[in-house]
């Protein structure tokens, strides 16, 4: 079990190219055996939830932006196993830099669908500007101390995306 305090994950950038994104680590490693998917909500340890609830686990992300992988606002860097499910449209969100919060996460964060996340990734990628980009930074704070849209409906986070058409399948 490793006890390293950030977490490293591959996640997907501007124009679809892979980076390392860093942040605190919220879960323990999962045991030998343990589907780490299958096991988030047993995994996310107590101070992690903590972590997750503040949005303090995303204060290493700050060094992604410094490197220039990140934005402070734009479209949340997905998983590169999604890459293949995204429709056209939904790909589109790669247009710009992904960032630390966005119009997605101001408008719901967790506790809405894939379907609409990407739906407003897109409308930031077509209306992006200054002025949104500091509606975006100040509608966060009120989102981050409300503590609202932390995790979809049970779940400990998100349920990974499977696919537009196996989402829609599935409601």
């Amino acid at each position: 079990m490793s006890f390293a305090p950030l977490f490293r994950q591959t996640r997907i950038g501007l124009h679809g190219r892979p980076f390392t994104l860093y942040k605190f680590k919220t879960m323990r490693d999962p045991k030998p055996g343990e589907d780490p998917l299958a096991t988030d909500a047993v995994r996310l340890t107590r101070f992690g939830r903590f972590l997750r609830a503040t949005s303090l686990d995303e204060l290493p992300t700050l060094w992604n932006v410094l490197k220039g992988d990140m934005r402070l606002v734009g479209p949340r860097p997905l998983l590169p196993e999604y890459l293949p499910l995204y429709t056209p449209e939904q790909m589109r969100r790669h247009e710009v830099k992904p960032g630390i919060t966005g119009w997605a996460q101001v408008n719901g964060r967790n506790a809405i669908s894939w379907e609409e996340k990407f739906r407003l990734d897109v409308w930031y990628v077509d209306n992006r500007s200054f002025w949104l980009d500091l509606k975006i930074l100040w509608l966060t704070v009120w989102q981050v101390l409300s503590r609202k849209g932390v995790s979809a409906d049970g779940h400990a986070t998100m349920p990974p995306f499977a696919g537009s058409g196996v989402e829609q399948a599935n409601r």
